[in-house]
């Protein structure tokens, strides 16, 4: 696939990922399932590409 995500947009996911990982492990509630998008973020960030922004034409890559 193609990378779509830049390094900005990277982070982001990353640091959400971590956020939501977080709350899958510490909350006891209802809510704790939220906590398993964590999971698709830091994919889409280790991988460069989001499923996602392809139909849409979205790219937030740096173009050089």
């Amino acid at each position: 696939m193609k990378k779509n995500i830049g390094s900005t947009d990277k982070m982001i996911r990353i640091v959400a990922g971590v956020i939501l990982i977080l709350i899958l492990l510490f909350v006891q509630s209802g809510f704790r399932w939220v906590g398993l998008l964590g999971i698709v973020l830091l994919g889409t960030a280790f991988l460069g590409t989001c499923p996602l922004y392809l139909p849409f034409g979205i790219n937030t890559k740096e173009h050089k």
